[in-house]
């Protein structure tokens, strides 16, 4: 058999301030420009989870898609929709809330759900934006 991978996008809206707490409010403001807003911003979030393996002989599954929707709905959706990074997601405490560093947090979130529900995490796809994505793959070189 082969390795496959597949794919399960969700959804969340989240708000944020990149702020450095080490530098001046100038030094925010150039470096960061509205992204510093002292009344946070938001941003409509596209999650895309890609997950490897060998499917099953009794499924042809990689991952039971079901599965992994709940794992997203309660480790992503529910822990970061309609909240501040800064200020309302535990996972996020003490990390300067970049789009780069939320997508490392998910990944710590949900990749043991992932594999206790027979998959591996392979890759974290976020869309910040239309024109702005991360693409995260643990650490590890692409595929």
């Amino acid at each position: 058999m082969k390795t496959v991978y597949i794919t399960r996008r969700e959804h969340f809206n989240a708000a944020h301030k990149l702020w450095n707490e080490e530098w001046t409010s100038e030094k925010n403001e150039a470096v960061f420009g509205k992204c510093s807003n002292k009344n946070w911003h938001g941003h409509n979030f596209n999650i895309f989870v890609t997950v490897k393996g060998i499917p099953s002989a009794d499924t042809g599954f990689v991952i039971n898609l079901k599965d992994l929707s709940q794992i997203m709905k309660k480790y992503v959706v529910e822990a970061l929709d309609h909240k501040n990074l800064n200020l309302d997601v535990p996972f996020m405490k003490g990390v300067l809330a970049s789009t780069e560093n939320l997508v490392m947090k998910i990944w710590e979130e949900i990749e043991e759900p992932i594999r206790a529900a027979g998959g591996v995490l392979a890759k974290i796809k976020l869309e910040e934006t239309e024109n702005n994505y991360v693409e995260y793959y643990g650490g590890n070189e692409p595929f």
